[in-house]
């Protein structure tokens, strides 16, 4: 049997890139990781690294191998977080994810209100558009803006929300506002850099945000939202919040509005899990308040 901790040294190497930098991050000194390495490879019978004049790369099998190591580590993490929750009353830790701007704009009051009636509570988020993986146990509860596909996850559908065309008065108050789709073409737009499958659906309806009619782009969320707040063009943001910024104005809602179901879910064997049914409940609450404040926008 190969230990857990010979395939966390591979993992750091690999994040690395060196020696040294998961010595570093591992809190480890860097003749250990080598160690592990090496005892590893001879485990395998696989060589895992080459030298380079940047540090270690990958081989083949090395890459090949990622995805199971990374498998390994995630529930390692959830034993942890499991073994710390054991007993009575709601403790030990939570993972939730969620996108960017939920996460930022939506999650740290609920958060908040957790740990001040739960003080042994303890929560990891992790903010990504990326969809992690709830039956690897990646994360506890997750909130997604699709719909689950996996049979073992527990599901709660919250309800929609808005996306709409939006920038601030002070931007609007320099050009002007669009009579008109076609008069996009006249300002700054704010949007991707790379199209998801959920930007190119979009694109069949609304051609005019092309990748190269976009003036700034990024695959951030948030720091699309930024770009928006800060004057600097038009983009696309939730409808919801916009509501909260006096400086925020929509532009043609009944020429652009786009839907987004909201899900809060979760993996079924933590339905009796105290940590995880509180947190799971405090986000349906809280983001059905979020997703009824959209209504009636259009």
């Amino acid at each position: 049997m190969i230990e857990w901790e010979l395939y966390r040294s591979f993992l750091g190497v690999l994040r690395e890139g060196s020696l040294s930098g998961a010595a570093r991050v591992l809190g480890v000194a860097q003749p250990t990781v080598g160690r592990h390495i090496a005892t590893l490879e001879g485990a395998l019978g696989l060589a895992l690294f080459t030298r380079s004049q940047t540090g270690l790369l990958p081989t083949e099998a090395a890459l090949v191998l990622r995805p199971h190591a990374q498998a390994m580590e995630s529930t390692a993490a959830a034993l942890e977080r499991t073994a710390a929750s054991y007993g009575d009353g709601v403790r030990g830790v939570v993972r939730v994810t969620a996108s960017e701007v939920i996460g930022l704009e939506v999650l740290p009051q609920v958060v908040g209100r957790l740990r001040e009636r739960y003080p042994e509570l303890k929560v990891e988020l992790v903010l990504s558009n990326e969809v992690q993986d709830l039956l690897q146990r990646e994360a506890d509860v997750a909130v997604r803006m699709t719909r689950p596909s996996q049979d073992q996850l527990v599901a709660r559908r919250i309800g929609s929300v808005e996306l709409g065309l939006h920038a601030s008065g002070a931007y609007l108050a320099r050009h002007g506002a669009p009579a008109s789709l076609d008069e996009l073409s006249q300002h700054s737009l704010i949007g991707y850099d790379r199209p998801t499958p959920f930007v190119r659906a979009a694109l069949k309806r609304w051609p005019q945000f092309a990748r190269e009619r976009l003036a700034l782009r990024t695959d951030s969320d948030a720091a699309q939202l930024a770009l928006i707040r800060a004057d600097a063009g038009i983009g696309v943001c939730q409808a919801a919040l916009a509501r909260r910024s006096p400086a925020l104005v929509r532009l043609l809602p009944e020429a652009f509005s786009l839907e987004l179901e909201t899900w809060v879910t979760m993996h079924e064997d933590l339905r009796d899990s105290p940590r995880c049914r509180v947190t799971f409940d405090a986000l349906v609450e809280a983001l059905g308040d979020y997703t009824r404040n959209t209504e009636g926008l259009v």
